[in-house]
């Protein structure tokens, strides 16, 4: 916990600082959400088609989801969400001409959640 998930559109590939992103987004969920920095484990996957309406050219989009262990205020969500997405601006430059559509949730992990580490030598 907490797991992170970040999908964006291969056009913003070249233009998306992640490893800056993902340093920065962590300590935001260590300082708003009180968590572990060593829990925190964020995945990007890039995503090939993005369609916005009926326009297939001329979007991206950029949706992260961050899913926590339950017993954060609805304050607290609405703080990292609005945090994350200013973080976003600063390591994300979309190329001229494309429409950007960028979002963020917080998720409660299910009370089924676990997890286990393990270092291959």
């Amino acid at each position: 916990m907490p797991q992170i998930t970040v999908d964006y559109s291969e056009q913003l590939a070249d233009d998306f600082d992640r490893p800056g992103f993902a340093k920065a987004l962590h300590a935001t969920v260590v300082e708003i959400a009180a968590a572990r920095p060593p829990a925190c484990k964020t995945q990007f996957r890039r995503t090939e088609d993005t369609t916005v309406g009926p326009d297939t050219e001329g979007h991206a989009v950029v949706h992260i989801t961050i899913g926590l262990l339950a017993g954060r205020s609805e304050e607290t969500k609405a703080r990292l969400t609005e945090a994350v997405l200013e973080q976003l601006r600063q390591y994300l430059k979309p190329p001229a001409g494309l429409a950007l559509h960028a979002s963020a949730e917080i998720r409660e992990l299910d009370p089924s959640y676990r997890k286990f580490e393990t270092q291959v030598s």
